[in-house]
């Protein structure tokens, strides 16, 4: 992980950086829940984990990534972040604890999140520095707010 430009001191991208680390936390433990045959322990953190990510996606999306698409030079890379986003979604809504092949999937899918938060914390959140107004900041923490009503981001008063 980059820790060389200093986007983890913005209070936004340390919100974004601290939901990374929770889904992270609750995939490790479904997976070992999983490879140790606990289905209904496992099963028991996916709406929880669901609800992390829909709660963390729908941040990112209507804030950061939306002002980072406007930008020619990064459209195509938030596209791809926000398939990433609808694949495990659909991914999670769907799986089917019992059936070895979604278990497989499921585990295969939290590998996959590894790489996709490194594809933000290393590229997209280092590029936000430069290429995001203050404006765009306002609008990205407004987008964040919303999407975690009641929740006070870091920084915060």
């Amino acid at each position: 992980m980059c820790h060389y430009c200093g986007c983890r001191e913005i209070p936004l991208i340390k919100d974004f950086i601290r939901e990374h680390e929770a889904a992270t936390d609750l995939t490790g433990e479904i997976a070992r829940l999983l490879e140790a045959g606990d289905l209904a322990a496992a099963g028991a953190l996916l709406p929880p984990l669901a609800a992390e990510l829909a709660a963390h996606w729908r941040g990112e999306e209507a804030g950061l990534f939306r002002v980072m698409r406007g930008d020619p030079e990064f459209a195509a890379y938030v596209e791809a972040l926000e398939a990433e986003h609808r694949a495990l979604a659909e991914l999670l809504a769907g799986a089917d604890l019992a059936a070895p092949a979604d278990r497989a999937a499921l585990l295969a899918a939290f590998g996959e999140l590894h790489e996709h938060i490194a594809k933000e914390e290393d590229g997209l959140f280092p590029a936000s520095l430069i290429a995001l107004t203050a404006a765009d900041w306002n609008a990205s923490m407004a987008a964040w707010q919303a999407a975690h009503p009641g929740r006070r981001p870091t920084g915060a008063g």
